[in-house]
């Protein structure tokens, strides 16, 4: 299969100008010279840099990559159908099996963005980011990437050091076993699944807690808990993880609320105010 980059560029552009900005958790602005999402705020939504998609926009870009093209099916919020087309378009044949994994209908993505005052998060159940609202972002940073690995949660805790700064040390052992007991929890259910077999390959290879944890064999799905982060704007905040699984277990949508009693939706209210403002596009 090769690549239609006329056929690609149209695309990208018709489906950006359909996205309004408040549909993707974006102020809309009173300067819009254009309907929809500007090239820039695709780019940011999407993992990517402006340059390249703004190339793949000229149809003059390289092919992107399956995973490039997922990021950009949820950046746009294409429907499972446009997804496929898309990926066609780019040379690929479109990703086997059913609509759940990587790609989040776009009615759960408007649920998302709806929750602008809760951060909120669409994870898979091996702990891909694959989408956050705006207020998650300020919270926990962005890390939906483009990368395979990048964009996983346990994988950035047992091998980048840099992403348990944001949480209490003494809570660390606590953490990492509540993600290896999830994960083991989500391997199990894929059994023979390529993409879960090379992540935990990986973290064996990785991380030596991982290892000794993983050998435990403890399993429990994550619908709940309670987390500390440590912000670098709003300070400590206690709050609340709600964890809604879809019917068949690929993803969460995980809501971080405020627990009763405390200052948490105060300092999220500030959050709101200062917070996302680093997050939006320039």
């Amino acid at each position: 299969m090769t690549i239609d980059r006329r056929e690609l560029a149209d695309f990208l552009r018709r489906s950006r100008e359909r996205v309004r900005p408040q549909d993707a958790g974006l102020p809309a602005g009173p300067r819009r010279r254009t309907p929809g999402l500007r090239r820039e705020e695709v780019a940011h939504l999407a993992g990517m840099s402006a340059d390249y998609y703004i190339r793949l926009e000229q149809a003059r870009g390289p092919q992107p990559s399956p995973q490039m093209l997922a990021a950009l099916a949820r950046a746009l919020r294409l429907t499972t159908d446009e997804r496929d087309h898309l990926h066609l378009l780019a040379g690929h044949r479109p990703p086997a099996g059913p609509p759940a994994g990587e790609h989040v209908p776009p009615g759960l993505l408007h649920l998302l963005d709806q929750l602008d005052t809760t951060p909120a998060q669409v994870l898979s159940d091996l702990g891909d980011v694959l989408a956050q609202n705006a207020m998650a972002r300020a919270l926990l940073g962005g890390v939906c990437t483009v990368s395979e690995h990048g964009r996983n949660v346990v994988w950035r805790w047992f091998a980048d050091p840099g992403a348990r700064t944001a949480y209490p040390a003494e809570e660390h052992a606590y953490y990492s076993r509540l993600h290896v007991a999830d994960l083991r929890a989500a391997v199990g259910r894929r059994a023979g699944d390529p993409a879960a077999a090379r992540l935990v390959e990986r973290l064996y290879g990785a991380s030596e807690e991982f290892a000794e944890l993983w050998a435990r064999h403890e399993v429990a799905v994550r619908r709940h808990s309670r987390m500390r982060v440590v912000h670098p704007v709003i300070g400590p905040l206690d709050l609340d993880c709600q964890v809604l699984l879809a019917p068949a277990g690929e993803q969460r949508l995980v809501l971080h609320t405020p627990p009763p009693g405390t200052d948490a939706a105060e300092r999220l209210a500030l959050l709101r105010v200062v917070g996302t403002e680093q997050f939006l596009p320039s």
